[in-house]
């Protein structure tokens, strides 16, 4: 044999050096007679149609070897008509029976052992290999082989149907599930011929038992490969039964091994440890009182396959009120998850890779997801009790369970894993699920999965590839789908509260609390009506919203405010996918809507912001420098001083959602504390939970925005070249104790440029003060931030504006000790930084007098005081519960805090901070206040505070006053964590007795 020669057959797909020079043998005219050695081509035209059909098979040295060990089998049994002339007659029996030898060792030696069993192959297999009537042709077979007996007849049987199964499955003949079905169907029929057998072979005069045998597993899916074991349960009908059933059933057992593969009974009640029959009473005695999580998903796949069907389909119908219950356990979807973890543990490290059943991102992971979520949704959606995992998976799609994205990426990954199964199996007939290593089975593989060399990449690259980036995005999915958060919400609703029918849903919300079930269930009509998938998947997060607003004192407030934001955004693509996988989304989100109406106003004029719910990072209060830098340059991108403020509102409006939406969850416990920076970035480090954090979070946010719009103002009103401004926050802004209603409180200086007309320089100080009011103050649908420039010297008769140096002259000569306690909480905010240095500088020793205060200032102090509280107390307030005036409240610790203040930090650094419970902390630790006392302030404040902040949470409005009933103290309350109003009002108003006898004993120290 020439080189040449093995050339030319390479083209063939024949191997090259040694397999070339068999190859040549096996076609020469000693061997096949396909190939003219002199003249190196095929002998005829058929023979080249053969060798291209040699060609095309996955091994096309394994086909030809088959193919030559085939004939000469043939050959030894002088049968007519021969093989060769009937391939070359009938092009479709070649490429069947050529796509066999190429992919399957096995079938290929069943085929030498059984020469004539090639002419099931000679026509087009275009049903299931079992008759219609379920039962093999086992005439047929009898009459292929010489076999006899019951047994060996069944066994030729179904290695005939399925070598036409597998001759159809490699060329194209069925897709995966018309195989997976034929598979399921050819042991359906197996089984009842086993059973047929068993029954024939009981003892003369034994009663023929009803028993059933009930497919379960892969089988029971109509979804089993060429190589498992077949899971079964046997049913008997009575006790009478068990005696003949069992016997019947330990045979069917064996003769199912002894035939195609091993029955496997472990799935019924107690495993292999139970009896291997039961009856159905007996089993659902078992079901109802022993079972776990896993044996309900188990039954998701069960089927009746042969025996007495009817009684199957009645063991079935009565056990499922139980299986689609079963999610309704506390454990049963963390059982399903943790089950999951414990297969993957028990894989052999070295094969945890190459697993494409039990491993990361195999087959097990797509159906674990499926299965999970038919068991929690399946309850009040019959579309989803289909046992198969390609039929479950695309009703998982059409009710809006699962994105189309996601279900579309898990059916690509579950037919590709699922066909390197099976041509896995085929090859040796061996139960394997473990891609190979050695790079002959992997080239083989890759062939026979159709992968062909591209351009850079080998076929078996290109194989790894795809597998790569199925099992990758299995995985993710796997994760999405099996620990979405929404699961365990729907688990925990009734079924009966699934199921929104009219009926059904107007009991619900009567049950549920809802003040006006009639209302509630038009607007549940409005957003599930219709057969659209937004309807569907609204039909799925319902239930679960309609406990969240049930918790709420107003229900009807919280679904108002769902459908308000759901009207705006139901269209948009992104909504209804992020509130049903995403995380903690729809549940954060009925929190949010059904206990605050400010943030549902936010999210009303701003609903993509709703996004912010699905990463607890987006909910952590952006640092002071971050924002400032956003806002600025927000601002900056817009040349018209209307729009660039615009722009700047809608970032605040932002900045706000983001900070009332982590303040609810993290009240309600449903998002973990969050700690922003403090404005020097060390200190303390409260948590967004604590009314501090707050305080400083809306304080950072007010700075961004007054320094964007410093800018864009300074922008249009430049003024003179060198023209310093600065803008310095007094009251809760100076303090960082803003709350989600404060205005600013500043005031405003500037500095003229050297030899500038200081006339002018003050009309142009003044045009930017001006033009920073009016832009903020400008209608828009935003939340207003006013600019109070009242606390200015002589109030709102001196001029808005002042230089540095005319402010050092009025408090030269003019302040008052009002004036020095105001500017306890001046700090710069934004501007320029050394004019607001200088300013801090410069009233430093009016508010830290190094000689502290005299007796008459004192004396003064105590007097405003009081005056403050006649009549700035609201006509009609409750001096008890009113949080900013009311008795123990924000002043009078506030005040207390300043008169030390006023009187000591002068000679003690410490005091000298802006934020009341610091000053308070830095007083007790010097001894200035009793410990006692200090602490008690401190509690009265911070809970003066809290509340101030929920009240206006969840009124969506400003409001000072604790009402004593009704559901605004109950919102109050169930946002600060309580849950017994009357209980809540008894403390507030025993700490705010006892922060009010603090203070008075710190306002009437002695002078």
């Amino acid at each position: 044999m020439t080189r040449p020669t093995r050339g030319r057959l390479a083209r063939y797909g024949f191997a090259e050096g040694d397999g070339g020079v068999r190859a040549a043998d096996l076609l020469g005219p000693d061997g096949l007679g396909l190939w003219r050695t002199e003249e190196q081509e095929p002998a005829d035209e058929a023979a080249g149609e053969l060798l291209a059909a040699l060609s095309r098979a996955a091994d096309p040295d394994l086909a030809l070897r088959q193919l030559h060990r085939l004939v000469e089998a043939e050959r030894r049994t002088g049968a007519e008509p021969g093989l060769l002339d009937a391939l070359a007659a009938d092009p479709g029996l070649r490429r069947r029976l050529v796509a066999v030898l190429g992919a399957s060792s096995a079938l290929g030696d069943h085929l030498v052992a059984n020469p004539h069993q090639w002419a099931v192959l000679a026509t087009e297999p275009d049903g299931l290999a079992p008759r219609a009537d379920g039962r093999l042709d086992l005439a047929g077979a009898a009459r292929l082989t010489a076999a006899t007996g019951p047994i060996p007849v069944l066994r030729q049987a179904y290695r005939l149907a399925l070598l036409r199964i597998a001759a159809a499955d490699l060329t194209g003949g069925r897709g995966l599930e018309q195989t997976m079905a034929a598979l399921s169907g050819l042991a359906d029929a197996t089984l009842a011929a086993a059973y047929g057998i068993a029954v024939d072979e009981l003892p003369e005069g034994t009663p023929r038992p009803r028993l059933a045998v009930v497919a379960m597993g892969k089988c029971g899916g109509d979804e089993l490969n060429y190589v498992s074991d077949v899971d079964v349960i046997f049913v008997a009908a009575t006790d009478e039964d068990l005696a003949a059933a069992t016997q019947v059933a330990t045979r069917l057992i064996h003769v199912c091994g002894l035939v195609a593969w091993p029955v496997d009974a472990a799935l019924r009640p107690e495993g292999n440890r139970g009896p291997l029959v039961r009856t159905l009473a007996s089993h659902l005695a078992y079901y109802r009182r022993w079972a776990r999580t896993w044996e309900f998903q188990a039954l998701l796949k069960a089927r009746p396959a042969a025996g007495d069907l009817a009684l199957a389909r009645e063991w079935i119908d009565a056990l499922a009120p139980l299986v689609w219950t079963a999610a309704e356990r506390p454990e049963a979807v963390e059982d399903v998850r943790a089950m999951r973890r414990k297969i993957i543990d028990n894989i052999p490290p070295k094969e945890l890779e190459r697993e494409i059943k039990r491993g990361p991102g195999g087959l097990r992971d797509i159906e674990f997801a499926v299965q999970l979520l038919q068991l929690v949704h399946g309850r009040g959606d019959e579309s989803l009790r289909a046992p198969g995992t390609i039929p479950a998976l695309r009703a998982l799609v059409a009710g809006g369970y699962v994105g189309r994205a996601d279900g579309e990426a898990l059916l690509r990954g579950y037919r590709f894993l699922r066909g390197v199964e099976h041509r896995l199996q085929l090859q040796g007939l061996r139960r394997t699920h473990t891609v190979p290593t050695e790079p002959d089975a992997l080239r083989w593989l890759a062939a026979a999965l159709g992968h062909a060399a591209t351009p850079g990449r080998s076929a078996v690259e290109e194989f790894r590839a795809e597998w790569v980036t199925h099992a990758t995005e299995v995985r993710r999915l796997h994760a999405k789908l099996l620990y979405r958060p929404l699961l365990e919400a729907v688990a925990r609703v009734p079924a009966e509260g699934l199921r929104l029918t009219p009926e059904a849903a107007r009991h619900r919300l009567e049950i549920l609390g809802f003040a006006d079930p009639a209302g509630a269930l038009r607007h549940l009509q409005a957003l599930t009506g219709g057969v659209s998938r937004t309807a569907a998947i609204q039909r799925t997060l319902l239930p679960v919203l309609l406990s969240e607003f049930a918790d709420a004192p107003e229900p009807d407030r919280g679904l108002l405010n769902y459908r308000q934001v759901s009207d705006k955004l139901g269209s948009t693509p992104w909504y209804l996918r992020l509130l049903r996988d995403s995380g903690p989304v729809a549940r954060r989100l009925a929190r949010v809507l059904s206990s605050s109406r400010y943030t549902a106003d936010l999210l009303a004029r701003e609903p993509e912001a709703l996004r912010l719910l699905a990463e607890d990072t987006e909910l952590t209060p952006r640092p002071r420098e971050v924002l400032a830098e956003g806002f600025t340059a927000a601002a900056a991108r817009h040349p018209d001083p209307v729009e660039a403020t615009r722009a700047v509102r809608a970032l605040r409006r932002r900045e706000l959602v983001r900070l009332a939406c982590a303040d609810v969850l993290s009240r309600a416990g449903a998002l973990a504390p969050l700690t922003p920076r403090t404005a020097d970035g060390g200190g303390r480090q409260p948590t967004l939970a604590d009314v501090s954090a707050v305080g400083v979070a809306l304080s950072d946010v007010a700075d961004a925005t007054l320094a964007a719009a410093l800018r864009t103002a300074r922008a249009a009103q430049p003024g003179p070249p060198g023209l310093r401004f600065a803008v310095i926050g007094m009251g809760r802004l100076g303090g960082r104790e803003s709350n989600y209603l404060s205005d600013a409180d500043v005031l405003f200086v500037y500095d003229p440029p050297p030899g500038a007309d200081e006339r002018a320089a003050g009309a142009a100080a003044h045009a930017v003060a001006e033009e920073l009011r009016r832009l903020l103050s400008a209608p828009a649908p935003d939340p207003p931030l006013g600019v109070d420039a009242d606390l200015r010297p002589e109030g709102r008769q001196g001029p808005l504006v002042r230089s540095l140096a005319a402010y050092a002259q009025y408090y030269a000569r003019w302040s008052k000790v009002w004036e020095a306690q105001a500017l306890l909480r001046a700090r710069f905010v934004c501007g320029d930084a050394d004019l607001g240095a200088e300013f801090e500088a410069l009233v430093d020793p009016i508010r830290y007098p190094a000689d502290g205060l005299t007796r008459e200032q004192v004396v003064e102090i105590r007097r405003i005081k009081a005056r403050v509280e006649t009549e700035r107390l609201p006509r009609g307030a409750d001096p008890a519960t009113h949080t900013k005036l009311g008795r123990g409240g924000l002043a009078d610790v506030e005040w207390a805090v300043q008169l030390l203040q006023l009187r000591h930090a002068g000679r003690l650094p410490a005091l000298r901070g802006t934020r009341t419970l610091d000053a308070l902390a830095a007083a007790r630790d010097a001894g200035l206040v009793d410990a006692e006392d200090a602490a008690e302030m401190a509690a009265g404040w911070t809970l003066a505070a809290q509340v101030r902040n929920a009240l206006m949470l969840v009124r969506g409005r400003a409001g000072d006053q604790l009402p004593r009933h009704g559901v605004e103290l109950a919102g109050v309350v169930r946002l600060l964590g309580g849950d017994d109003p009357g209980e809540f009002l008894d403390e507030y108003l025993r700490a705010g007795r006892r922060s009010r006898a603090a203070m008075e004993r710190v306002l009437d120290a002695p002078a």
